[in-house]
């Protein structure tokens, strides 16, 4: 929607509202288009940097307590 129409908005509120990120999901139209291997190891590096930024957080807090 845009501004306009929220602003002049006379119907029913709507039960839920979805904001996006349009440029997040342009880039997931574009990898969903890449042959099974490469959307493989787009989301296997994803994960890997998920995993290694929990680890250094995980890290960074336990030793701040010491």
């Amino acid at each position: 929607m845009s501004l306009d129409q929220i602003v002049n908005f006379e119907g029913d509120l709507p039960k839920e509202i979805t904001i996006e990120d349009k440029a997040a999901n342009e880039q997931l139209r574009l990898i969903s288009q890449l042959g099974e291997e490469d959307k493989q190891t787009i989301f296997k590096l994803i994960d890997k940097m998920l995993t290694n930024k929990k680890f250094k957080d995980f890290f960074n807090k336990n030793v701040a307590a010491l």
